[in-house]
């Protein structure tokens, strides 16, 4: 075998691991961020879920509360709007931000509640209120589980260089689901 022979077999051997290891990376790191991807999808459907449920309860605890508060229409109204908007929120960070408006109101509505004794002490009530705490820790873990996902992800697609590849596939970072500064707060209760 002549050295035009033996260099064209080398040439053709590197080139050939070059394109192996191009195809591999492109296509390892593009399924990859398929997959991220999908995770955060389902990730965020369990978040909803959990919403959803919140949203079904919130009508049965506000007519509750209505029977004893009739003064403190202000808040129960702001509940049933903040309730309205996260039924018409249709992008992700809509969502994010209806719920967290939803959630302070709700926090507003069960300072309100602490200054009747006799509806803390109603059976259906006192069920509502543990299915909502029992809801709002459901929708806490499944954040969590979410924004564990959002994380992962986007470190992934801004990595090099990696970061190229999910540039030329148009991968963008995705919203994290935050608390609103209201949550912050501590609740006042006054009697």
């Amino acid at each position: 075998m002549d050295s035009k022979k033996k260099t064209l077999l080398i040439v053709l051997a590197v080139i050939a691991v070059l394109v192996i290891a191009l195809y591999s990376f492109f296509a390892g790191n593009y399924n990859k961020f398929v997959k991220m991807d999908i995770g955060i999808k389902a990730a965020w459907s369990q978040v909803e879920n959990q919403l959803q449920r919140r949203y079904d309860l919130i009508p049965n605890l506000v007519e509750t509360v209505k029977g004893y508060a009739k003064q403190e229409r202000d808040v129960l109204v702001e509940v049933t709007n903040a309730r309205s908007r996260v039924g018409g929120a249709g992008t992700v960070p809509d969502k994010i931000a209806a719920n967290n408006e939803l959630s302070g109101a709700l926090s507003r509505l069960m300072v309100v509640v602490e200054r009747y004794p006799d509806l803390k002490s109603n059976q259906n009530f006192m069920k509502l209120q543990d299915e909502l705490a029992g809801t709002e820790n459901r929708i806490a873990v499944e954040r969590m589980r979410y924004n564990e996902a959002v994380k992962i992800y986007n470190e992934a697609i801004r990595s090099f260089p990696a970061n190229i590849l999910a540039g030329m596939y148009g991968f963008k970072d995705e919203a994290f689901f935050e608390a609103p500064k209201e949550a912050r707060a501590t609740p006042q209760v006054k009697f």
